[in-house]
């Protein structure tokens, strides 16, 4: 009935009594906001204050003059209202249009009140934003909506905007004592906590949910039956989980876990909950930060208790689980399993690394997918390279002193012959195993550039026995494939691989024209890994791969993003006049 009894929009009641005190009115006013917090409400209290013939003092309306009482009774022909969502053709608005020309017949204004704008078609806004422009002296337009970006900017243009706020949980709860006190209902403060948290910031729905709650307890509200009807997890679950958290005891959550899953609550609902609950023992550990929990003075209590034995780093991290929990929840097939690890990982927090006990608390490590390759080497081999080097070292020491010694020694150690067991067979097949290339230099030969370091190309047998033909968009395909594919340690060299373009040269040979002498130097000890790989992707034995250094002619100049822009809007000017359009920018 009065500016008064709308809750929570202080300001804006405020600012509408102050345009009604001192006449000073726009032809039309835009209340947007969420749903249920008095857009509606406060549409009809200003259009009834605006033709109030004895407005009080403060701009509210008085009631009892003749307009006050033909719109209390709904019968009064200066304020029309027209729902948008039912009413949203040209013919509608036409309709509403037509009542614009006509003065009023008591009173100053004709008010038109639309509620969900913002569901009006294209040619419905087109239609009444003529008369939004040049509307007569007499009229004055309300737009309500919930979502103000479906409004044409020309239309927003030329309304003031009054942007309301969500409803606050003290004000929903002291409202809804003031309505239990008036209708005598008795009631729990926790209770009317619960609903106010329920209705997530909309009046209404507060309401709605209170008269509900009202009609299941028999107008007693307790906290129990409250829960009981709304279907809400208790809080004392959420601090009983971290209670026990602290405490490590991993093996009475999960039971918890169980019973709250049994009873019929969703295990995401769960996390979200905990989430929200850890968040206010957060705040509550700070005088500054407590008024931002939104609960009642008991509940807020009970959260200073439980954030003095908790630690800050416990907080942090246990957010850190949930939220990563809350992301993964929709895409997990077993959404259980994923909420009983998350809640072990909670609990093992505080614990100790090396404390006995229901496991350790997991290590968050990512491991690599790819194995590494193991090379089996015997130990009378090793013993043998071993002593080889040690020689060699031994040598190279003597050669500062004396050269000519030096000289002997080498041409002794070249005329020694192999030990037995390590001559290769060139017709002997090798197993599909990374073979291990000796480099025989040193960082004093490499500082001097007296010897170069040759790394012998690996030998792999091909497994696949296939012979299938394939194209060039086939060989190009699995190619990337096999560099998407390629383990972590080697991913500088994959992306630099994803450039080289394979090219079949005469089938079933291929071609691989490298620009730099460095990753031509990489890929050759590799070769035949490279050939294995494609050949078994590809179904043909008979790959065989050529390396060879690009021409000066044959190189092409890598471009940036912003010079890949460039020519793609010399070649199409849509694009650029698409930009300016859209006053896009490259990032």
């Amino acid at each position: 009935m009065t500016f008064d009894a709308v809750v929570g929009q202080g300001a804006l009641t405020t600012t509408l009594k102050n345009a009604v005190k001192s006449g000073k009115l726009a032809h039309a006013f835009l209340f947007c906001g969420p749903r249920g917090v008095g857009k509606t409400t406060c549409a009809r209290i200003f259009a009834k204050a605006i033709n109030c013939m004895n407005p009080t003092a403060d701009g509210e309306a008085c009631n009892e003059c003749e307009s006050c009482q033909s719109f209390n009774e709904q019968r009064s022909f200066n304020i029309f209202e027209l729902d948008a969502a039912s009413n949203n053709t040209v013919e509608d608005i036409r309709k509403l249009m037509e009542q614009t020309q006509i003065p009023p017949q008591v009173g100053k204004y004709k008010v038109f009140i639309i509620d969900e704008v913002h569901m009006l078609s294209q040619s419905a806004f087109n239609a009444f934003l003529k008369t939004l422009e040049e509307p007569p002296s007499f009229d004055i337009f309300i737009l309500a909506t919930t979502e103000k970006h479906k409004i044409l900017p020309t239309i927003i243009s030329r309304c003031q905007i009054y942007d309301f706020d969500r409803m606050r949980v003290p004000d929903i709860i002291n409202h809804l004592k003031m309505v239990a006190e008036k209708e005598g209902i008795s009631y729990e403060e926790e209770a009317l906590n619960v609903i106010a948290e329920k209705a997530d910031g909309g009046m209404r729905d507060a309401l709605s949910i209170f008269d509900q709650c009202a009609s299941f307890c028999q107008n007693d509200l307790t906290y129990a039956k409250v829960i009981e009807n709304l279907n809400v997890l208790d809080s004392d679950n959420y601090f009983r989980i971290i209670d026990l958290s602290l405490e490590n005891k991993v093996s009475d959550i999960m039971v918890l876990l169980n019973d709250i899953i049994a009873e019929g609550f969703d295990g995401g609902r769960l996390i979200n909950g905990l989430a929200a609950h850890v968040r206010n023992v957060l705040m509550a550990r700070d005088e500054q930060t407590l008024p931002l929990i939104e609960s009642s003075a008991r509940i807020r209590e009970r959260f200073r208790e439980q954030a003095k034995r908790c630690p800050v780093t416990f907080l942090y991290d246990a957010l850190k689980i949930l939220n990563r929990c809350d992301i993964n929840y929709r895409a997990s097939s077993n959404k259980r399993l994923l909420v009983e690890l998350t809640l072990i990982e909670v609990a093992q927090i505080t614990q100790e690394e090396d404390s006995p006990g229901a496991g350790r608390r997991p290590a968050r490590r990512i491991k690599s997918l790819f194995q590494k390759i193991m090379v089996n080497t015997q130990s009378q081999p090793a013993r043998q390279v071993a002593a080889s080097e040690t020689g060699m070292r031994r040598d190279r020491a003597a050669a500062q002193h004396n050269p000519a010694t030096a000289a002997a020694a080498t041409t002794a150690t070249s005329a020694a012959p192999a030990p037995a067991g390590t001559t290769d067979k060139p017709d002997t097949p090798k197993p599909a195993a990374l073979k291990l290339s000796g480099i025989t230099n040193t960082f004093a030969n490499l500082r001097n550039k007296t010897q170069k370091v040759y790394v012998k190309e690996e030998e792999v047998v091909v497994t696949t026995t296939e012979n299938n033909s394939f194209t060039q968009e086939d060989l190009e395909r699995e190619w990337y494939a096999m560099c998407a594919r390629m383990p972590q340690s080697m991913v500088g060299l994959s992306s630099r691989m994803k450039n080289i373009s394979p090219s079949i040269t005469s089938f079933p040979h291929i071609e691989l024209v490298i620009d730099s002498q460095l990753l031509l130097d990489e890929l050759v000890p590799i070769r035949g890994r490279i050939r294995a790989t494609m050949a078994k992707a590809l179904h043909n034995k008979d790959i065989q791969f050529t390396l060879r250094l690009a021409k000066a002619e044959e190189t092409k100049k890598i471009l940036s993003k912003r010079e890949l822009f460039e020519n793609l809007r010399k070649e199409n000017p849509a694009i650029e006049k698409l930009r300016d359009l859209l006053d896009l920018e490259l990032s």
